[in-house]
């Protein structure tokens, strides 16, 4: 399978939340970062994953442009679905970079606002406060804090 392949696979398995399938697709020693997890590693990335699709709400997800060159890719993809802490609808817009390794994903990137998220997700805290630091440390910490009450449920 070449690396376009693979980024079309991973995001087919996340449209099916087929968190399972999208574990192949990365490489043991995976790093991912995005603004509201920001860095994680190895199996930590794949729980973020099984997390994301076992509590995703009214979810759908479209991928494009999907390219690679050697060790490197790129897709740009969206994902509309509820926020589940507040019921709020979100549409975030993000540009995920890829590095493989061995055939698989070892590194993977994701770009999106922050605060534009925060402005969807939680209203008008987010709207007022979510472009502060301190508040997108708290988004931070929330999410690590969702993951690690996670993992020891799920087998991580």
């Amino acid at each position: 399978m070449n690396h376009t392949e693979l980024i079309t696979r991973f995001y087919t398995a996340f449209q099916q939340r087929d968190w399972k399938t999208m574990h192949s697709c990365y490489h043991t020693e995976a790093t991912f970062y995005d603004p509201a997890f920001r860095q994680l590693k190895g199996t930590d990335v794949l729980a973020m994953w099984h997390m994301l699709c076992l509590n995703a709400k009214d979810f759908v997800l479209t991928f494009s442009n999907v390219t690679a060159n050697g060790n490197q890719g790129s897709c740009e993809w969206k994902a509309s679905y509820s926020f589940s802490k507040t019921g709020r609808k979100v549409d975030n817009v993000i540009k995920a970079n890829f590095t493989f390794k061995d055939g698989l994903i070892i590194d993977h990137r994701d770009d999106f606002d922050l605060w534009r998220w925060c402005r969807m997700a939680l209203g008008l805290p987010g709207m007022l406060l979510g472009w502060s630091p301190l508040f997108q440390d708290k988004v931070n910490q929330n999410a690590l804090k969702s993951l690690e009450r996670f993992k020891p449920e799920n087998g991580y």
